[in-house]
């Protein structure tokens, strides 16, 4: 669509900083100082804050019941048929016996329907979450304790109850950061943590999950490898101990792996038939296990199965402080990665139906949900895509649909779950592995990021990579300095630029990247794609003399040495006319000895000096008489001039400025007015100007007549400036 040209003329006065100042009654703005509110008591604070943490009684008492509950139901149910074989699978997953992904599948929803924000996430046990609680568990329990190990001389039960000890306190925990950071407002976190940062990471947590796996899936029994390069190790103990394979175990996995894939595949075909999905997970969860019971694969294949399966829900345990400073750093790790996850969600599910979800709130509704579940022997949680996407597309429109699956997930606790003692744990690892499709696709991003920003490719990949080799704890550390740090490189390679005015506008563009922009015959103007600050001061300084065109350290060098040597020829000069007057009042003759090597203009004014007399026959004063031409500019010493009087520097990139950047602009002032530039700034905004006068930046060399409101305004003031060296008079009334 071509746009229509139209000229417009636009008149107003031309405005410096003070001139702008004085017409818009500029002042500071009145401090906020919200903390005042912090301290106030009213009715109505009390209720704001009531229904801000206790988000369900805002909602709750206007929910839409002939509108919303039947889909709020339905998708419940649909939930809760996939929430009970990811939690006995995740349980597996985290090293804990099948109930307590139950459990975990249970308090934490409940209590997230009370305290959360979005109404489309389902909180609950995720691959990820649970495979960072493994390592902690296999990483706290040793070798000798584990009930896998060939050699183990522990009893299988005290080493289960010792993990589920530790994943407890490891929720507690985790609990307590996400609570505290959310009630000192520290949601602002997860900008720290890009998309690239977070896909790369969950991608490699995903790859720890598949190769954890392996052994449920192949019947191994594989020593605990915790730290970094544990996953390697793995890797090479799995094909090393391949040929000891149980064959039962991997026809279990193939077989339940392919039904699981089938079902999917036939979802997606007809998705815009069916009211609900196929529960296809807990199609093949019912299926293995009368297969298996039936068979009996336990004792004919020696295929491993869940065993005993208690029934009822255990009372409150205390979580076990003296493990806190063993994990402490693993609880910061699940606390941010958890907090990551759920937000990431909550925000594409509240963008896509049009409501708010608060950042802060949602860091303390999951941090309740791990905490009061520690207690209950829950291990910590977040959020899964796929039960998302299965409540959001089955009708779920609020998490009235959470709370229903967490009912239906107790009434399988306290009845139904010995019914699934027979169950082959590599069924499990099936379920486990084939949900890992969606994660482990989002290699694919490394394609897109090579088109489109390989920036966001090189923290992706450093992200993978430092996850893979260095484990999930110092793998998110990893990620996360180097993105800071990245970040900071760029600060330091902006992009400087040489800017020119579009023909017939007051527009002012790139000459590089606009080739019809043309520079302003005698005037420079500078522009930075950042600000300055104490990492790049140096670089923008050195940028704008090398685009300049003007060797400015040379000139001023040159100038300097020069200068001080017309003042040593000036001192010799002043010694003889001295030496002169004395012999002229004494009545003697003087005569001065001229070396040949003196320039013409040192003779002129000795042949001056010698003529000179006053009207009574003395000789005249050498201020009076013996003065020498002004030798202070370039073109008196004979040196090149710039080919431009005046540099505009384009600040409207600047967002702050600190003590570096102040010092690092007197400079350049100073050096180009020792050069016979002047020098002015443009486009800045108004917090930098309250900036620089903090930083005392203006006196009596710098004033706000040198600020000026655009590059247009600076421009035209250079070429109507008396003395500028244009090289057309005309140029400023025509401009």
């Amino acid at each position: 669509m071509e746009l229509r040209r139209r000229d417009y003329h636009v008149e107003r006065p031309l405005l410096n900083q003070e001139q702008l100042e004085e017409l818009g009654h500029w002042g500071p703005a009145p401090p906020t100082r919200q903390w005042r509110s912090w301290f106030q008591c009213s009715h109505a604070r009390a209720r704001t804050l009531l229904l801000q943490y206790l988000p369900v009684l805002a909602w709750l008492p206007r929910y839409p019941v002939r509108e919303w509950l039947l889909g709020d139901l339905l998708s419940g149910l649909s939930v809760a048929i996939m929430q009970l074989p990811q939690g006995l699978a995740y349980a597996l997953l985290a090293g804990l016996p099948p109930q307590y992904g139950l459990y975990s599948s249970f308090y934490p929803v409940f209590i997230y329907f009370l305290f959360g924000t979005s109404r489309h996430i389902s909180v609950g046990t995720f691959a990820v979450m649970s495979v960072m609680v493994g390592s902690v568990t296999e990483s706290l329990v040793p070798d000798e304790a584990n009930p896998q190990a060939p050699n183990s001389t522990v009893n299988e039960t005290d080493a289960d109850a010792f993990r589920v000890q530790v994943a407890s306190t490891l929720s507690v925990l985790v609990g307590l950061f996400q609570v505290g950071l959310g009630l000192v407002h520290f949601g602002f976190v997860v900008t720290y943590m890009s998309e690239p940062l977070v896909r790369g990471y969950t991608t490699a947590a995903a790859v720890h999950v598949l190769v954890s796996q392996l052994k449920y899936a192949f019947g191994l029994h594989l020593k605990s490898r915790p730290g970094p390069l544990s996953l390697i190790f793995t890797v090479l103990e799995v094909c090393w101990r391949l040929p000891q394979s149980v064959v039962g175990t991997v026809v279990t996995t193939l077989v339940s792996g392919l039904a699981l894939v089938l079902v999917k595949l036939l979802n997606d075909k007809l998705q815009q038939h069916l009211p609900i999905p196929l529960p296809g997970e807990l199609l093949t969860l019912i299926g293995a296990t009368g297969i298996s019971y039936g068979v009996n694969l336990n004792t004919t294949f020696g295929v491993d199965i869940m065993g005993t399966i208690p029934t009822g829900l255990d009372p409150p345990v205390a979580p076990r402080p003296e493990l806190f400073p063993k994990i402490v750093g693993n609880a910061f790790t699940i606390a941010v990665v958890g907090f990551v996850i759920a937000i990431s969600l909550g925000k594409i599910f509240a963008m896509r139906h049009g409501y708010h979800v608060d950042s802060n709130q949602e860091l303390v509704a999951i941090g309740l949900s791990n905490l009061i579940g520690g207690f209950f022997q829950c291990f910590p949680i977040s959020c899964s895509m796929s039960r998302s996407l299965v409540q959001e597309s089955t009708g779920g429109n609020t998490q009235v649909a959470g709370a229903t699956s967490s009912l239906l997930i107790l009434i399988i606790i306290l009845k139904l779950g010995e019914l699934f003692r027979d169950l082959p744990k590599a069924v499990l690892a099936a379920i486990i592995l084939v949900n890992l499709k969606g994660m482990l696709l989002q290699v694919k991003d490394v394609g897109s990021l090579w088109k489109t920003n390989r920036v966001d490719l090189l923290i992706w990949l450093v992200t993978f990579v430092a996850t893979i080799l260095l484990n999930l704890d110092l793998g998110l550390l990893v990620a996360v300095v180097f993105s800071l740090l990245l970040v900071v490189v760029r600060t330091q390679l902006p992009k400087y630029s040489i800017l020119g005015q579009v023909p017939g506008t007051d527009v002012y563009r790139d000459v590089a990247e606009y080739p019809e922009a043309k520079e302003v015959p005698g005037v420079k103007i500078f522009r930075s794609s950042v600000t300055m600050y104490f990492a790049n001061a140096e670089l923008f300084s050195n940028a704008l003399k090398q685009r300049c065109g003007v060797d400015v350290d040379y000139l001023i060098s040159r100038k300097r040495k020069l200068h001080r040597k017309q003042e040593q020829k000036l001192k010799r000069l002043q010694k003889q006319h001295s030496h002169r007057q004395a012999a002229a009042s004494n009545g003697t003759s003087f005569s001065i000895s001229v070396n040949k090597g003196l320039e013409a203009n040192e003779l002129s004014t000795v042949d001056s000096v010698k003529q000179a007399s006053t009207e009574d026959g003395t000789v005249a004063t050498v201020e009076e008489e013996a003065k020498v031409p002004d030798t202070s500019s370039l073109k008196a010493l004979g040196l090149p001039q710039p080919s431009f009087h005046s540099l505009i520097l384009d600040l409207s990139a600047f967002s702050f400025v600190d003590t570096v950047c102040l010092k690092s602009l007197r400079g350049i002032f100073r050096e180009f007015r020792e050069i016979e530039v002047e020098v002015y700034l443009a486009a800045c905004h108004s917090p930098v100007v309250t900036q620089f006068e903090a930083g005392c930046f203006f006196d009596a060399s710098i004033t706000k007549q040198h600020l000026f409101a655009t590059v247009h305004d600076a421009v035209t003031f250079a070429l109507q400036r008396p003395g500028s060296r244009a090289s057309n008079p005309d140029l400023a009334t025509k401009f």
